[in-house]
């Protein structure tokens, strides 16, 4: 049996900086995982099945019992599609994902379940996928999927394929809060009126955790505004945010996760507390970045 963890993914600042003949939007973003997130667990089985636990299990329950085309399911066959072109066996599997993360929320959910999915299949085969195919493997699953195969702090450009690692990057406290309430990715790019912004202009690497925060608080989430206009509970959730006195308060990626970043565990831990108190059934996480 193998275990993956499957982290959230959080932007910390998200740049738009054009759009592609295709229509892909061209970003710029500075992307994090947390220690908090998803669990994939496979194990060698007569048939392929794929079973879902946790809080969040009931949203993704009904396709996975039909079967439908989910980006775990997506993920094990290109990794048995690679396998088969090498010549080497990929037996059934049984698949068994823990969902502690909200669908459709901005943290990468999806896309880290795919990666812990490939990463966690390449150890039970013993494929030895070097770590090009595997992420040349992953794009077309997903935009974000690359980005969550590697899973270290680093600035994504183009789609999400072109990855910079940030090293040394400073120890912060994230305060991840989200209303349960889905927000369509694709409206929310189709509703964007500024598709042309600068891009990210970050630090060297090992920069201080102050200069860190000072780049930060000048950055910007572009899709913030307009998911905002789309479901005013993020707006609500960002008040609720600042009112537990963070350093910075902003939204991830499309929504509806917006995090607030502590200085310290103590002041992560407090303003945890607050929101507990005041939001009870919201999804509410305290989670520690660390650097590459």
């Amino acid at each position: 049996m193998i275990e993956e963890f499957a982290p959230a993914k959080v932007n910390l600042a998200l740049h738009v900086t054009g759009r592609r003949d295709d229509g892909y939007h061209l970003l710029d973003s500075l992307v994090v995982f947390a220690d908090a997130g998803d669990r994939v667990t496979l194990s060698p089985a007569e048939a392929d099945r794929l079973s879902i636990s946790g809080r969040f299990a009931a949203t993704l329950s009904d396709d996975a019992a039909e079967g439908a085309d989910n980006l775990v399911i997506r993920a094990r066959d290109a990794l048995r599609g690679w396998a088969s072109r090498k010549g080497v066996p990929a037996p059934p599997v049984h698949i068994h994902l823990e969902k502690n993360l909200p669908v459709a929320s901005g943290i990468g959910g999806g896309s880290a379940d795919a990666a812990a999915t490939m990463r966690g299949l390449d150890r039970l085969w013993r494929l030895g996928v070097p770590r090009a195919d595997m992420l040349a493997l992953g794009l077309p699953i997903g935009a974000d999927v690359p980005m969550c195969i590697e899973s270290r702090p680093m600035v994504a450009r183009g789609i999400g394929e072109r990855m910079t690692l940030v090293e040394d990057f400073p120890e912060i406290f994230l305060l991840l809060v989200n209303p349960l309430v889905g927000v369509s990715t694709p409206e929310v790019f189709r509703r964007l009126t500024n598709r042309d912004n600068p891009a990210l202009d970050l630090p060297e690497s090992g920069a201080p955790l102050e200069q860190w925060l000072g780049t930060l608080a000048a950055a910007r989430n572009d899709l913030q505004a307009t998911a905002e206009s789309i479901e005013p509970k993020i707006t609500e959730t960002l008040e609720l945010i600042r009112q537990a006195d963070p350093m910075l308060a902003r939204m991830s990626g499309s929504g509806g996760t917006c995090f607030g970043i502590y200085r310290t565990r103590v002041s992560l831990d407090r303003a945890l507390a607050r929101l507990e108190a005041e939001r009870p059934d919201w999804y509410l996480q305290g989670a520690v970045i660390h650097g590459a």
